[in-house]
């Protein structure tokens, strides 16, 4: 754990300093979190919405943290478990039908804070195709850099079980450009 990280576990486990804790936490987490979602729901307004959730269920389970993982690995369990919740809502109101319909990358290219060019959206089109893990673990190990160690600890899972989902993934991307083009 860092220092910042030592401090934050001090003040959330005292009752007296928890709010101030978690000011310093959503301070220091928002931004890493924020672009950790955004490659998940893909539009700024619908990351803020799920950063802000994350921020919510992290505050109401509080007192379930123990300190066994550090606080990024447990704040980014949380950020990718609404991610996809919110991915799955919006599936059974038929949203992502409409919005495949039209285009993830023309969607992207249409958002003013994607700041991307044509083949980064048309990626993020591919990566859209994706089922959750394969696209879960896609986006940690390729746009986080994570370590399958780490990866592992997030979504509580084995390492060659992410290695074999990664491949997949990266084996479906490719096959989605060589069908595009």
């Amino acid at each position: 754990m860092s220092t910042g990280d030592d401090q934050i576990m001090l003040l959330l486990k005292d009752p007296a300093t928890s709010r101030r804790g978690f000011e310093m936490l959503v301070r220091q987490y928002s931004e890493p979190l924020y672009w950790k979602i955004r490659h998940f729901v893909l539009t700024h307004e619908d990351a803020n919405d799920v950063l802000q959730n994350t921020f919510v269920k992290a505050w109401v389970n509080l007192g379930g943290f123990k300190g066994d993982a550090k606080i990024s690995t447990w704040l980014y369990r949380i950020a990718i478990n609404e991610s996809l919740d919110f991915l799955r809502k919006q599936k059974a109101v038929n949203k992502i039908s409409t919005d495949a319909e039209q285009g993830v990358s023309t969607l992207l290219m249409a958002d003013e804070y994607f700041d991307g060019d044509e083949m980064q959206a048309q990626l993020q089109e591919a990566i859209a195709h994706l089922p959750d893990v394969q696209r879960t673990v896609f986006n940690l190990r390729y746009y986080e850099g994570m370590k399958y160690s780490e990866i592992s600890r997030i979504l509580n899972t084995s390492e060659g079980s992410l290695k074999a989902s990664y491949h997949i993934a990266v084996q479906k991307i490719s096959d989605y450009f060589k069908h595009k083009n």
